[in-house]
């Protein structure tokens, strides 16, 4: 269906972004390591993610450029529509995550990135998720629909 091309976590809000290889997910906690993994954790900040698709289209339109990690979701995906997966379980290596809502983009993610970013991305912004099962997620781990 599709596959994991990034992996991001910041340790702290508004922190650096730092690239993994892998990371170790923990169910209804989060990505280890990351700001938004902690007890108590919403099913919508367990997990975010984005279409690498959405982020070169982006690109394509000859503005400023965005960088994989500048929307601040954990996840980058290729080949694989997220908003159809509001709702769905869906895999990622020894992961099983359920998608909560869109991740619209916000104030904050315009304020960091560009002017004017926030409409490009309404309603392409990614996905909040909610981590069923945990395990290891690796770059190039295959997405598939559970549903």
């Amino acid at each position: 269906m599709g596959s994991v091309e990034h992996i991001f976590i910041a340790a702290d809000e508004g922190g650096p972004i730092e690239s993994k290889r892998e990371v170790r997910a923990v169910a209804d906690f989060g990505l280890e390591g990351d700001r938004n993994a902690k007890a108590g954790a919403s099913p919508g900040s367990q997990l975010t993610l984005i279409e690498g698709e959405v982020i070169d289209a982006w690109n394509a339109q000859g503005g400023p450029p965005l960088a994989p990690q500048d929307p601040r979701r954990n996840l980058v995906t290729r080949g694989v529509r997220l908003n159809e997966l509001v709702g769905r379980r869906f895999r990622m290596g020894d992961i099983e995550a359920e998608g909560v809502r869109l991740c619209e983009p916000c104030a904050t993610f315009q304020a960091r990135t560009h002017p004017g970013i926030a409409r490009f991305f309404t309603h392409k912004g990614g996905l909040r998720a909610r981590l069923v099962r945990g395990g290891t997620l690796r770059v190039g781990d295959q997405l598939v629909d559970c549903t």
